[in-house]
């Protein structure tokens, strides 16, 4: 085996980066930074790139291609960099397309075909198919950021791949470009007829040269639908071929695509699943092949390991209640898909029946609504996200994931694998395609030892023996890329090794397109590749601000990103808006992530962790929280940010914009008595001028307006007035609504009152000045100035709660740090009383108004429609539900949830100069054009200041406070 060498070290290449930055359109970066969050994509891999490009034409592309070939530097295509092998990676040129080259450039809904560049994001396309009734069927788990270059350089398929196929099935054509940058044509139609000379001669003699090797094809090419490794030669043995199909699945290694024309399929009008249980592993593996000669459309496999994992994660935990009766061992997912439901339900009767006949009756939650079958899809697609969430050095390990193998052998195949594991001492977790004998595994290495790659090629032999023995195919979904290349000749023997070797030097004589993948390849135990290199260390300049103890340490918890990417999902939940707004992948979670680990691990150089590089990079995160929630993973970017602003603003100084945010706390009670003094700054547009002059607070914004305070909580309660029988409650006053909104806590002491609580107004301990959650610190890094805030509110608050009262907030930022950064602020033992007290005063309200504690007397709203936005951290908290079901209490009122990500204020963050251009381009996603599109008279609902102030600047709406809300409909009942 012909293997590739190590990269080489990286010295900055001036003459290049000049060349490029002269000849295109679109942007080219050289610096260590950026180099560093292109390095690495979801596998264990790391190469470092000489620089990376963001193409913005196919003019961009070929000079490029032409540029890189005079320096003799290699070109690496990459798409949204999900790949699980390390694809998309290497010592070279990254050329990103997800950026610019994403466009649609024709579409036949006729003819049931659309063309496409590279860099466009599968489920973008979908949501733009789906109003003429089509889709495109091949569907990773990945769909919400994964490019259909990349699919088209894997040989992708995803679930439904029993009834669609793989990439290969739906591609009809692509236009690409060899090594040097010359265009040229492959397919059906106009893509074949206008092919090149040079290609059309190339393609000639590879034909001949599969036609010569038939023999070897139809006895090595293993016969199960998912097989993708290696060159795809037996495309070219049919007498009319498809020559594109060669291109697809060769990982970037022959030529870069510019442009796919895809095959479209109708878009079912019904799905329905039969959620099947199973006792055990192998119950599930045997009965599998029974359930698909039903006729489904996918069978999916989650196993024990993620319905434990996942019943700790939020986001899906009401989902596997749902679907999920008893303890099972592991479900089958069973989808069947057709144009009417009825024939569909009878498919579940028969799924049922089949499942009855193998020794499992009543085993089959049916799940029939579309509103419950997409979470559990969700579920699904998160498998690995959910494995990966595992704390510790130990991680379930992608390299021989995706075998596959015929079904008769499937349950043998998985027991021989299991004891393959148990054998080098470690355990696997197994999901995905049981349907087509793709069933993704993961054993868990220490991949930061020696003994841990060891381990890794040992299991990667012996399964190839496995595999080969059980008549299947080593890479059957996610392509060759640095785990498997190294098996293509074990799997396809030395006379078709060869065959792909001259399949790429006949493309790519002289090296130049991703090097070392399917041919040629880097070794795949070779630690100098790996994220964790000899030496790998993550220690930060000074101790840790926060506690991190629950990940292990602060470098364990930036570890927990496994650079899967759901974070570059451009809808649905919250997580990341910055990146939704920019499209950069400096301004988004994964982006982040990586760049904190490679900068505290030393590989961007000396004070890397402090520089002023590092700010930029955290600069747009709004510390929205979505992270926290969205990611299944657990990387918490929202308190990372807090540990680097600290020792950043402890090294380089706390600038005035940021000291009078931070203090804000402090100083409010003085500056609130001068109220109109303050307020000038809006009416008078050069005080807004010169405070963006000298502040840095816009210009275009309106700063929050100074009011007489609320004065509750500047006076204390008699403890001994707690009773201990759940009506006690302490309104906590947030700084924002005490001195800004006070209308907002006045309402809540009514509603609060009308239901019956009795309110209590505590002290704090010492000084006049009231209690304070620290939030503003947080935002700067401030901690000790925080910790002291919290400690100085818990010791006030403890003994109330000690007797049984609850603490109300409703400011959801302030509320919810007792529940979060009060954590990694105080010692465990001193929160413990909180827990389960200090709550949002819808999640107060719901909780008693569903144990029948308590009831509003509300008037009926006549059926006026209330939008509703959620903030951040109600989210991330999963308190929306709660707020959705006090407002559907009101009689009448007809509450409409909003899909939108972060509003974009996020507190100071749309303030800000420098950031409220990206502040209105996140509240332009979704928010803003929702609220415009409302009824004059309808409501608009939010429960965060900065929601409401963004949503007055931004849409020109008053939005409310769910208690005035509330108070209202209390009036009109009184």
């Amino acid at each position: 085996m012909n293997e590739l060498a190590p990269p080489r070290a990286y010295s900055r290449n001036l003459g290049l980066e000049r060349r490029l930055s002269q000849a295109l359109r679109g942007e080219v970066h050289f610096d260590a930074f950026t180099r560093g969050r292109y390095a690495t994509d979801a596998s264990i891999y790391q190469i470092m790139p000489q620089g990376v490009v963001f193409p913005r034409d196919e003019a961009d592309i070929a000079a490029t291609l032409s540029i890189a070939a005079e320096h003799g530097i290699p070109v690496i295509a990459r798409g949204g960099g999900t790949s699980q092998n390390g694809q998309p990676i290497g010592d070279g040129l990254i050329l990103d397309c997800s950026r610019h080259f994403n466009a649609v450039r024709d579409y036949e809904p006729e003819a049931r075909s659309i063309t496409v560049q590279p860099g466009m994001v599968l489920e973008a396309l979908n949501n733009r198919l789906r109003k003429d009734g089509l889709f495109f069927p091949v569907e990773p788990s990945t769909a919400s950021r994964c490019t259909i270059g990349g699919m088209a350089g894997n040989n992708s398929s995803g679930a439904r791949s029993l009834r669609y196929g793989k990439m290969v099935d739906n591609v009809l054509g692509l236009r690409a470009m060899f090594h040097d940058g010359e265009g040229f044509a492959l397919g059906e139609g106009a893509y074949g007829d206008n092919t090149s000379p040079r290609a059309h001669a190339l393609l000639s003699r590879l034909t001949g040269l599969a036609r010569s090797h038939r023999d070897e094809i139809e006895a090595t090419f293993p016969k199960v639908q998912r097989r993708v490794g290696g060159y795809n030669l037996d495309e070219l043995l049919p007498k009319h071929p498809n020559l594109s199909h060669l291109l697809v699945g060769s990982e970037g290694t022959l030529a870069l695509t510019t442009e796919a024309k895809l095959k479209l399929a109708p878009l079912p009008k019904h799905r329905v699943m039969g959620v099947c249980h199973f006792p055990s592993f192998r119950a599930a593996m045997e009965t599998t092949q029974h359930l698909v000669a039903l006729g489904p459309v996918a069978v999916e496999l989650v196993d024990n390991n993620v319905l434990v994992l996942g019943a700790d994660i939020p986001l899906f935990v009401r989902t596997l209640a749902d679907i999920t009766r008893g303890e099972p061992n592991c479900l089958l997912l069973v989808e069947f898909a057709g144009e009417a439901l009825d024939p569909l339900k009878q498919d579940l009767r028969r799924l049922d029946q089949c499942m009855a006949d193998h020794g499992f009756p009543d085993a089959v939650v049916e799940v029939i609504e579309p509103a419950r079958q997409k979470p559990v899809w969700e579920v699904r697609e998160a498998c690995l996200n959910i494995m990966m969430s595992m704390k510790g050095d130990g991680k379930a390990v992608s390299f021989i994931e995706d075998c596959a193998v015929p079904l008769e052998h499937l349950a043998d195949y998985t027991d021989a694998i299991t004891g393959l594991f148990a054998r080098h001492g470690t355990r696997g977790t197994w999901y995905a395609h049981a349907s087509v004998g793709c069933l993704h595994v993961r054993p868990i290495l220490n991949m930061k030892t020696e003994e841990g790659a060891k381990t890794m090629r040992a299991i990667a032999e012996e399964a190839c023996d496995l595999v080969r023995r059980y008549k299947g195919s080593f890479s059957g979904e996610h392509g060759d890329g640095i785990s498997r290349s190294e098996f293509v000749e074990p799997m396809f023997g030395a006379p078709l090794t060869r065959a792909f070797e001259a399949v790429k030097d006949g493309f790519d004589p002289e090296n130049r397109l991703n090097p070392g993948k399917i041919v040629r390849p880097y070794r795949m135990d070779d630690r100098a590749l790996m994220r964790f290199p000899p030496g790998y260390e993550t220690p930060i300049p000074a101790a840790p601000a926060l506690d991190w103890s629950e990940w292990g340490s602060f470098g364990a918890a930036v570890e927990m990103c496994n650079n899967n990417g759901t974070c570059r999902k451009l809808a649905g939940g919250t997580m990341c808006p910055s990146y939704r707004a920019t499209k950069e992948e400096q301004h988004v979670t994964r982006g982040r992530a990586n760049t904190l680990r490679l900068a505290i691990s030393g590989q961007l150089g000396p004070d890397a962790f402090t520089s002023d590089e590092m700010k930029e990079t955290l600069d747009l995160c709004v510390s929205c929280k979505g992270c926290k929630r969205d990611c299944p993973t657990g990387v918490d970017m929202s308190r990372m940010k807090i540990e680097f602003l600290h020792h950043y603003h402890a090294k380089h100084g706390l600038p005035l914009k940021e000291r009078l945010i931070a203090f804000l706390p402090r100083y409010a009670p003085l500056a609130a008595r001068f109220a109109p003094l303050m307020n000038l700054r809006d009416r008078l547009p050069v005080l807004a001028r010169l405070s963006e002059r000298l502040l840095g607070f816009s210009a275009r914004r309106t700063l929050p307006e100074w009011r007489r305070p609320w004065v509750g909580g500047t006076r204390g309660a008699a403890l001994s007035d707690v009773l201990g029988d759940g009506r006690d409650v302490i309104l906590f006053g947030d700084t924002f609504n005490r001195y800004f909104e006070r209308e907002n806590l006045e309402a809540a002491e009514r509603v609060l009152e009308a239901g019956g609580y009795r309110l209590h107004h505590v002290a704090p301990l010492t000084g006049r000045r009231p209690l304070c959650c620290g939030r503003t610190f947080l935002s700067t890094g401030l901690v000790d100035q925080a910790r002291a805030e919290a400690r100085r509110t818990v010791d006030a608050l403890a003994p109330f709660v000690s007797r049984g009262a609850r603490i109300v907030g409703l400011e959801p930022s302030c509320i919810l740090s007792f529940r979060d950064e009060f954590g990694a602020l105080l010692p465990k033992q001193t929160l413990q009383p909180f827990a389960g007290a200090t709550l949002l005063l819808e999640e107060l309200l719901a909780a008693d108004i569903k144990a029948g504690h308590t009831t509003l007397p509300l008037a009926d709203q006549g059926g006026r429609v209330a939008h509703l936005h959620g903030h951040c951290h109600q989210k991330a908290f999963d308190a929306m539900g709660a707020v959705e079901t006090v407002l559907r209490a009101v009689p009448g009122l007809d509450v409409r949830p909003i899909e939108s990500s972060c509003c974009g204020m996020s507190g100071a963050f749309g303030y800000g100069a420098a950031t409220i251009d990206a502040s209105m381009a996140m509240g332009e996603l979704s928010l803003l054009p929702a609220v415009r599109q409302a009824a004059p008279e309808a409501l608009i609902v939010a429960d965060g200041t900065s929601c409401r102030h963004q949503i007055q600047d931004g849409a020109g709406r008053e939005a409310l406070h769910v208690a005035r809300v509330l108070d209202r409909a209390l009036m009109q009942s009184g």
